[in-house]
């Protein structure tokens, strides 16, 4: 009768250990298979809009008037937390302007313009972005963020006969993200006032832009 009671012990105290074991290594392979909600680190974005110029550079003999273009941007960062991060990109400008438009291509001497219309700008630069405001989501998940961002970069005109100075652009404005389900994928769309310092030239962008976190 002993022998019987202690193989059912042992049998009940195996049985157990082999239980706790198995709920212990279902729960490590939960804990294993967890993901972040929202990815952060390296992230690659892409940006596109418009790009207004409200006084374009221009020398005494050119018009000098409000100017509506496109503006596209790549940019490659880091996210310090969710709060703050930095980025390299590069910037390409496109920019209409009538004939009328001569920029600062006049003569020195006879004060005639030597080339007119359009023109591009080449823009590499660092940016800063602080997340100010955060709103959960129905899961307690912060997706939406309110956030500012500001900037630096060279300014780098085409064609050279029409703009033959480079410049130095600062930027700051606010703008709205919203991380989605796809962890990755981020979207977002901001609005910064331009200021390109060495040509006292003034203007704005709205650009719509798509991130993804590594």
């Amino acid at each position: 009768m002993r022998r019987v009671l202690t193989l059912c012990l042992l049998a009940s105290v195996t049985a157990f250990a082999q239980e706790k074991a198995a709920s212990e290594k279902v729960a490590k392979d939960r804990e294993a298979t967890t993901f972040n909600e929202i990815e952060r680190g390296l992230h690659l974005a892409v940006s596109a809009g418009l790009w207004a110029t409200i006084n374009p550079p221009a020398g005494d003999g050119s018009a000098r008037y409000f100017l509506l273009g496109q503006a596209a941007r790549v940019e490659f960062g880091y996210d310090f937390g969710e709060r703050f991060s930095l980025a390299l990109f590069a910037q390409a400008t496109a920019n209409r302007a009538g004939s009328d438009y001569t920029g600062k291509s006049q003569d020195p001497v006879s004060g005639a313009p030597r080339a007119s219309g359009d023109y591009t700008e080449f823009i590499p630069g660092l940016t800063a972005r602080l997340s100010l405001v955060g709103l959960n989501d129905s899961q307690d998940v912060k997706r939406s963020w309110f956030y500012i961002r500001a900037g630096a970069g060279y300014v780098i005109y085409q064609p050279r006969a029409l703009l033959p100075v480079p410049d130095v652009l600062v930027f700051a404005g606010p703008g709205f993200e919203y991380f989605t389900k796809l962890r990755h994928f981020s979207i977002g769309l901001e609005a910064v006032f331009n200021a390109q310092v060495l040509t006292a030239s003034f203007g704005f962008a709205v650009t719509p832009m798509l991130r993804y976190a590594f």
